[in-house]
């Protein structure tokens, strides 16, 4: 079971004890996570709700995808351009490099092949057909975040990893070279070329195993060059950290957040549509992408009520939502509002295959 990953040792351990965060055996949060207590009548759900709970957990079909290929041939008119592949791994260009957020190809987010959350269909562009890629951000180790075959794939790359402190103990496991690895803790940064990355505070946790919760920290990011400035959330419940973070680096040309495998009772380790805005104001705006929704059924929500909720209740906070197809690239200066483009799956479903649309049939799993 290598996809479980590796332990932290020698100097990583002592660096991860010398964080703030760490105390004494494990990392914690700024402030403690209560279940419930955002919304005090939410019950907190059984192993049999998982399984058996919950309606629309997976869409009916395939969802719209177009590839990106042919658009990342070409530059950027604005610098920045942001690329939506599934969850919450999206392709950022800025500053002239190509950045990869929590990059995740794999058919389960589970360390099996065979039970877990399924992928409901592949992303757009096969790993093995990505454009080189600069730079991969990783904000925690949880399995919708860090894959191991995506990661065996990339460690065959000349890539480097920027991620959170401990993280790079897995990264190593699996075969990418320590001098590939850098891990920070909050509010630390690192340069590649004219971009700049800086670890973030963000409310959730971490763990690969029954016996390892909290051995290695959780993040968000924010991704900077000379013009731009992102957003990337990771995963975290709303927590006021988001106002010092719009102080020490913000303003955003992008924020991206998460809104996707939530509950009621989750509201401070997910964000869900509803604190997504309310996080947004605390950062200050920007142009507004969610992730983390649309590809795993993580919770007992319907698969597009996220979405549903956010276009909704984006207009009433003032809020500029894109909510672009998987692989449809955009660019925040010019990016046009959200189109529910996601409430014509179910109908799709309905057709014959031979009238359903080219891009609605899946492929070959990417990493076949």
């Amino acid at each position: 079971m290598r996809s479980f990953g590796g332990k932290a040792e020698g100097a990583r351990l002592e660096r991860m004890k010398a964080s703030p965060r760490w105390t004494g055996e494990r990392f914690s949060n700024l402030h403690p996570i209560i279940p419930g207590l955002r919304d005090p009548t939410a019950q907190m759900p059984t192993l049999k709700d998982f399984i058996c709970g919950g309606e629309r957990r997976v869409p009916a079909g395939p969802l719209p995808s177009v590839s990106p290929l042919d658009t990342w041939t070409r530059r950027a008119e604005s610098g920045l351009r942001a690329t939506w592949l599934g969850h919450s791994t999206v392709l950022i260009e800025i500053g002239g490099l190509r950045v990869l957020t929590d990059p995740v190809w794999g058919n389960r987010a589970s360390p099996s092949r065979l039970i877990g959350p399924k992928r409901f269909q592949p992303i757009p562009v096969p790993l093995r057909q990505m454009p080189p890629i600069d730079l991969v951000v990783i904000s925690h180790d949880h399995y919708d975040h860090l894959d191991y075959p995506t990661i065996r794939e990339l460690a065959k790359r000349d890539v480097p990893f920027v991620t959170s402190l401990g993280v790079g103990a897995h990264l190593e496991a699996w075969g990418v070279p320590p001098e590939r690895i850098v891990e920070l803790d909050w509010w630390e940064s690192h340069e590649i070329g004219s971009v700049a990355v800086t670890a973030a505070p963000s409310q959730h946790f971490s763990g690969r195993g029954l016996k390892n919760r909290n051995s290695t920290l959780w993040s968000s990011f924010v991704i900077r060059s000379d013009r731009h400035r992102v957003f990337f959330s990771g995963d975290t419940g709303l927590t006021t950290e988001y106002e010092t973070i719009r102080d020490r680096l913000g303003p955003f040309d992008l924020v991206m957040l998460e809104v996707g495998g939530w509950l009621p009772a989750w509201g401070d380790i997910h964000l869900g549509p509803k604190y997504a805005l309310e996080a947004l104001k605390l950062l200050g705006g920007g142009v507004f992408l969610p992730v983390h929704w649309g590809t795993f059924s993580l919770s007992m929500h319907a698969w597009d009520e996220p979405a549903e909720e956010l276009i909704a209740l984006a207009p009433k906070a003032g809020a500029h939502l894109v909510m672009p197809r998987l692989g449809e690239a955009i660019e925040p200066a010019h990016a046009e509002r959200a189109d529910p483009w996601w409430r014509g799956v179910e109908t799709q479903a309905s057709l014959p295959e031979t009238e359903m649309p080219p891009n609605a049939k899946a492929s070959a799993w990417p990493l076949d």
